[in-house]
């Protein structure tokens, strides 16, 4: 028997699909698992750690030298400050060059070099600190948390937040001051004003999964399936074909994946449906619902079919 399981965004934000409107409304509806993108990968990787490690696994992708240490993401920013607060607009891709990231990175090394935290921009868009194997961190909100929200709302909170509110600021000082963000706003072009620390982690020791092959855009899934062991392809739509007894997993859910990629991917796996390329797929969406569709169960006419948005 081979198994799909699809990891998909908000069907209200999907255009109308009539194929997944009757896969959602004639499937076997389970047990619920927990909401969010952390909680459906955790269902979809076994590893051991309560927090879900961002920063170890793209550094793993990034610089293949993620293991032994604990890391945190601390990339470059852009805050307003508005009548009333100051505000998060944009975190990580701010559209700078290579040259200016490290132009820009220089002094903070200095900064976080000091304080025990190397600074390590591995992308332009993509810094890291590596951090001591027994360092106490605070909690750091993600960046999706914080977004266009009051910024006091989601700093460092909890053991030794005092300390990282202070490297925050004198970052936010260094940055503001730095020739590249001055020759950036004469352009045009947004300053990478701040830093945003968040993803704290280890990199797991081991990684499980039933899949036996994975289709993601998505850092975090496609770092999980390596350190798995398990084949990893691009979500670029294709005739869906699967050999026996497999079971694959296929995330539409990443944020780049658009609703005509899932579109297309819909119709694709309707035919292998239909052609018995495929025996089921299981639909995993973001509020935790979890609905398992077998061929068979499209002769449930009397289940009203309704539309994406509920």
């Amino acid at each position: 028997m081979s198994e799909l399981s699809l990891l998909l965004p908000d069907p209200a934000a999907l255009p109308e699909v009539p194929t997944l409107a009757r896969w959602l409304a004639r499937g076997d509806r389970l047990t619920p698992a927990k909401p969010g993108r952390e909680a459906a990968l955790r269902s979809c990787f076994e590893f051991l750690g309560a927090d879900f490690p961002h920063a170890a696994l793209s550094r793993s992708l990034d610089a293949g030298d993620a293991a032994g240490y604990l890391w945190l993401r601390a990339d470059p920013a852009y805050v307003i400050a508005d009548a009333v607060t100051v505000r998060l607009l944009a975190c990580g891709e701010l559209g700078l060059s290579a040259e200016e990231s490290a132009e820009l990175a220089r002094p903070l090394r200095l900064l976080f070099g000091d304080a025990g935290f190397p600074l390590e921009p591995a992308t332009p868009a993509r810094w890291y600190l590596r951090c001591p194997p027994g360092a106490r961190l605070p909690r750091f909100a993600a960046p999706a948390e914080a977004l266009g929200d009051d910024l006091g709302r989601h700093l460092p909170s909890g053991e030794n937040e005092r300390q990282w509110r202070h490297l925050l600021n004198e970052a936010q000082v260094i940055l503001h001051n730095h020739p590249v963000n001055a020759r950036r706003i004469a352009r045009g072009r947004i300053p990478a004003n701040s830093l945003w620390f968040w993803g704290a982690g280890r990199l797991p020791d081991w990684v499980r999964t039933k899949f036996t092959r994975v289709l993601s855009a998505d850092r975090d899934a496609i770092a999980l399936a390596r350190l798995a062991g398990v084949p990893v392809g691009d979500t670029t739509p294709r005739e869906f074909a699967a050999e026996d007894g497999a079971s694959i997993l296929l995330d539409l859910a990443a944020p780049d994946d658009g609703a005509a990629l899932a579109r297309d991917w819909i119709a694709a796996i309707e035919r292998a449906l239909a052609t018995r390329r495929l025996d089921c797929v299981m639909l995993l969406l973001p509020d935790g619902g979890r609905i398992r569709f077998r061929r068979a169960h499209r002769w449930r006419f009397w289940r009203r079919i309704g539309t994406l948005a509920g």
